[in-house]
């Protein structure tokens, strides 16, 4: 793969060196965070099947609407995506970082989740 930003494919080797130890199932879900310059998303997936089972952003009417700083909507999410898991009855997950760094809005993202009761 070509990727000519060094940044883009400093993060796509730290991404791909995460993937292939991570993996997620119907039972214990891989949560992936994506993060650009103005939003945050987050999605549970079953990499047994290849399909999203849930997904929350920061674009959502609850999150978009307030006027928060982007760690505080980050917070949020995670508070949202952990309410939603429990919803369809899930506990357990497997973080998947993505390629970024554990701080800021990722590291908000990931403890708001703890918070509200995701295990991972």
């Amino acid at each position: 793969m070509k990727i000519k930003d060094k940044k883009k494919f400093r993060r796509y080797r730290i991404k791909m060196r995460i993937r292939k130890r991570l993996s997620g199932s119907a039972e214990k879900p891989r949560m992936s965070v994506y993060r650009s310059n103005k939003q945050i998303y987050v999605q549970l997936i079953n990499d047994h099947e290849g399909k999203t089972l849930i997904s929350a952003s920061s674009r959502e009417k609850g999150i978009a609407e307030k006027d928060v700083n982007k760690t505080e909507q980050a917070q949020k999410v995670g508070a949202l995506i952990a309410e939603k898991a429990k919803e369809a009855g899930i506990e357990h997950v497997v973080f998947d970082r993505n390629g970024y760094l554990y701080h800021g809005r990722v590291k908000s993202l990931a403890e708001a989740a703890r918070k509200s009761g995701l295990k991972f």
